[in-house]
């Protein structure tokens, strides 16, 4: 009978590992510690912790602090970890051993086993070490944020892509209503005249304003304190470590990377993802506040203002027949609900940390990915499913304007406030 197991021993003892995976006993320990939630890394912290150990595995054997040959195998199992070909390897549920050492290891395991394979050893045999190769120079410390930062950057524009066509979206219908006249309402109450036009485009440009807002916080991301290993001080790395690394990951990934200034304040603080999370989340309110405008211009129909038609993507009720409800935007505000919420849950792990390092990371990594998926997701989802096929209806926003008495305010320079009020 074929075994289903093999033995890994750490510095804890010997574990059973399942015998065809390509993790180790770390990643078993934190398997069986961690069984919390039944969630696992988001792709973009796999794909950002596969750059920084293929950076490392060239920056290190470059420094000839590394056999070519174990770097060459690193650095092949590395590029599968960021090809998404091991994906279903990395296991660690997301709430776990502080600082991401368990997720950490988990990739270091993977890449280890699978360079040993590379190399014609078994797995466990580990002729490439998880610790002595594929985390020469390299702290969790260090790596996790630097997995952070490189892993946000790396959706950035994508997230900013769907915000420009949402935002083109809403300009396109600022111009197709922009002749009609319709009554404005503050407090919910009538107010002066408005053209549709220009409420869709301060929706657009609401959009606009809160892109710029994240793209000028990911900035931030851009700094790197990849080399400070455990606290800052670079311990056990080459002193041309750091350079080097942030140069060869500027190289692999594509993005504009920078040194740290501060290499200690790298690592006991995680205000840039603050910062990052921050933006989003005001993006988010924007989101609900022009989703629960279209819930409000398109209610009714027949009891309702009725001033714009959504479009029917689903039949609304079980027990209703024809009704048909705004649900793209509804979807919409549960989103950005919950990536307030995400950004609450940043904000306390981030305040969280002590003296030398934030312990909270592994939280800060979930939900900072998350809250990015999912807006790109609902964001593009909106547009496609209700902005883009949204239809006004001019003769209801004519009929209500024409009901509505405060227009008088106009004949205020005429005849007075009080006048006006009178009339």
């Amino acid at each position: 009978m074929k075994n289903l197991s093999r033995t890994e021993r750490d510095s804890l003892g010997e574990i059973e590992v399942p015998a065809d995976v390509l993790y180790g006993s770390q990643t078993q320990r934190a398997i069986e510690n961690f069984r919390i939630s039944g969630l696992k890394p988001r792709p973009a912290f796999i794909w950002s912790m596969g750059m920084i150990k293929r950076a490392a595995a060239e920056v290190n054997r470059d420094l000839g602090l590394l056999d070519a040959q174990k770097a060459d195998s690193i650095i092949r199992a590395a590029q599968e970890v960021i090809d998404g070909r091991l994906n279903d390897q990395f296991v660690v549920d997301p709430f776990q051993a502080g600082a991401g050492t368990s997720h950490h290891m988990n990739v270091n395991e993977v890449i280890a086993n699978r360079a040993t394979q590379f190399l014609g050893g078994k797995l466990g045999e580990y002729r490439v070490h998880p610790n002595d190769h594929v985390n020469k120079s390299q702290s969790t410390n260090d790596v996790i944020p630097t997995a952070i930062r490189l892993g946000c950057l790396g959706r950035l524009d994508e997230l900013l892509g769907v915000l420009k066509n949402l935002a083109d979206a809403l300009n396109q219908k600022a111009s197709e209503f922009d002749d009609i006249v319709k009554s404005g309402r503050t407090h919910l109450q009538d107010a002066v005249p408005i053209r549709m036009g220009q409420e869709f485009g301060a929706y657009a440009k609401a959009l606009e304003r809160d892109a710029e807002r994240i793209r000028d916080s990911a900035e931030g991301l851009r700094r790197l304190g990849i080399g400070g290993t455990a606290v800052g001080s670079g311990l056990n790395a080459h002193p041309e470590y750091h350079s080097r690394m942030v140069r060869k990951l500027s190289e692999l990934t594509g993005l504009k990377l920078y040194e740290s200034d501060n290499l200690f304040e790298s690592m006991q603080s995680m205000s840039d993802a603050v910062a990052f999370s921050a933006a989003i989340r005001t993006l988010a309110l924007t989101l609900i506040r022009i989703a629960n405008d279209f819930r409000l211009l398109s209610s009714g129909p027949s009891t309702g203002l009725n001033e714009i038609h959504l479009p029917a993507v689903q039949p609304g009720s079980s027990i209703m027949p024809g009704k048909v409800n705004p649900v793209m935007a509804e979807m919409l505000d549960m989103v950005m609900f919950q990536v307030v919420g995400y950004d609450a849950t940043i904000a306390l792990a981030a305040q969280a940390g002590q003296l030398e390092l934030n312990v909270m990371m592994p939280v800060i990594a979930y939900n900072l990915f998350e809250m990015m998926q999912i807006t790109i997701s609902a964001v593009n989802a909106f547009t496609e499913r209700a902005v883009r096929g949204m239809t006004a209806n001019r003769a209801k926003a004519e009929g209500w304007l024409a009901q509505n008495t405060i227009i008088v305010t106009a004949l205020n320079p005429l005849i007075g406030y009080s006048q006006g009020a009178d009339l």
